[in-house]
């Protein structure tokens, strides 16, 4: 695991990546850098519009595997193969068809699949301070404007060049506070780019993960505001770094510490000094992403949660495939919040102050589907799906979730907890075969306009 994740060699062998050069490091001769070469051909998604509205090039609903593939590039898991039997994702052409035009939020999506692509194995499990094929500032950028897409419906796009831009700026800046004698040690370096981000440049960590405050969860508002979460801020470390090692001002192993507390900010750390006990503190480029789309899954879960059940849990819950004998006695407001998350989307309400956003709570469902780490977010996508009214979708995924869990090698939790949630699937599972099953059965003409139905006044 530690050859993956950090070296020398590793990081100064990365791909062409087009830069900008403070001005006292650049010479006065110019030449133009090599074209970038092609990424190798991957085993993984490659996705194609559903919509005869869209050109191939601007949705990602559809999922295929490719055959194609070269060992030691990417890999083959057994999600991916389930995934490559459904047929569509459900949220872009549910606005859609309510009217709400997609475009921006398509491409924003295929941004997205377009980075996570050049996954490879190693990429997954390289520490987000080396430089690689994956443009982590960029894929959270995507991930930020079909969110923005997707609330604000507005007619422009969400400028992601220039706040990769506004990215870069920030490693201009630091050489203007650059001086000679930070490369005594590694430590007075580090120790430098800190004040920089911390002190002159005002950047603060958040602590929330709710609704409350969500610009704290997307890159483009911490960049504008200055305040974010510790993933966030580690992403923001690593980009600088990865612009100081081009430039030539980083030639030692250089670590990221991700802190697990609530109050401590990520530090860089010479790794050739690193103890055992900073290796559960690494963070990979997979590690990275998946910590910034669970943020906005929580953030944007549509049901009260805490951390005594998953968010499975209270969908579950608000949907009665719960046994209230199983749990313990719970508080009357939390009896009031599952039955108000009901009314709403009986309403047609899809999002609610201090209750989530059904829209960027899909999306995020969707993103983790794709990103492919656990078959568990086909089940919890399946269950919004079920509140959102989509009823032969929400069987496919999981029937999808089922086969997938089935026929993977790890070892089942046998604890109280996930036996709750495996009762649960067994009673949605029921309930959609008979809902289906119903003779006449069709879908009520009101589920499509669920997600176009909106209440605030944006």
């Amino acid at each position: 695991m530690s050859s993956l994740l950090g070296s020398s060699a590793a990081a100064t062998s990365s791909p062409w990546i087009p830069i900008r050069r403070p001005s006292f490091l650049t010479s006065t001769t110019t030449t133009t850098p090599p074209p970038p070469p092609s990424p190798p051909p991957s085993k993984f998604f490659k996705f194609h519009s559903s919509s005869p509205s869209h050109s191939p090039s601007s949705s990602c609903f559809r999922v295929v595997c490719s055959s194609g593939g070269t060992e030691g590039t990417s890999r083959s898991r057994s999600s991916s193969d389930a995934a490559a039997r459904v047929s569509k994702f459900v949220l872009h052409d549910a606005l859609e068809s309510s009217g709400i035009h997609t475009s921006h939020a398509r491409e924003g999506r295929e941004g997205f699949c377009a980075q996570i692509q050049k996954l490879s194995d190693i990429e997954r499990e390289t520490s987000i301070s080396i430089n690689s094929c994956v443009d982590l500032g960029k894929t959270a950028l995507y991930i930020a404007a079909e969110d923005d897409s997707l609330v604000s419906h507005s007619s422009v796009p969400l400028p992601v060049d220039a706040f990769i831009e506004r990215l870069d700026d920030l490693s201009v800046g630091y050489c203007s506070h650059y001086n000679s004698s930070y490369r005594s040690s590694p430590e007075k370096f580090l120790e430098s780019i800190e004040r920089y981000l911390y002190g002159t440049k005002g950047f603060r960590r958040t602590h929330s993960r709710n609704q409350s405050e969500p610009r704290a969860l997307y890159l483009h508002s911490v960049l504008t505001h200055r305040s974010g979460s510790i993933a966030m801020l580690s992403l923001i470390y690593s980009e600088l770094l990865k612009m100081l090692r081009m430039w030539g001002l980083v030639d030692f192993d250089v670590e990221i510490f991700f802190p697990h507390d609530l109050h401590s900010l990520p530090r860089g750390y010479d790794k050739q000094k690193s103890k055992e006990s900073d290796q559960p503190h690494i963070i990979t480029s997979q590690t990275l992403l998946l910590e910034i789309l669970k943020n906005l899954k929580n953030a944007f879960w549509p049901f009260q949660h805490d951390h005594t059940r998953s968010l499975f849990l209270w969908a579950a819950h608000a949907a009665n495939c719960i046994d209230k004998s199983n749990i313990a006695e719970e508080s009357g407001f939390q009896l009031a919040s599952a039955k108000a998350a009901r009314h709403r989307l009986e309403r047609g309400v899809w999002t609610s102050v201090r209750f989530g956003d059904m829209r960027r709570a899909l999306s995020a469902c969707e993103r983790l589907i794709l990103l492919d780490t656990d078959a568990k977010e086909l089940r919890d996508y399946s269950i919004l799906l079920y509140h959102c009214g989509f009823f032969e979708e929400s069987l496919q995924y999981l029937k999808l979730y089922q086969d997938t869990k089935d026929s993977s090698l790890k070892s089942q939790s046998a604890d109280s907890l996930s036996s709750l949630e495996e009762d649960a699937v067994e009673k949605l599972m029921i309930r959609l075969n008979l809902i289906l099953m119903e003779e006449g059965w069709s879908k009520p003409s009101h589920v499509r306009n669920y997600i176009g139905n909106n209440s605030e006044p944006w």
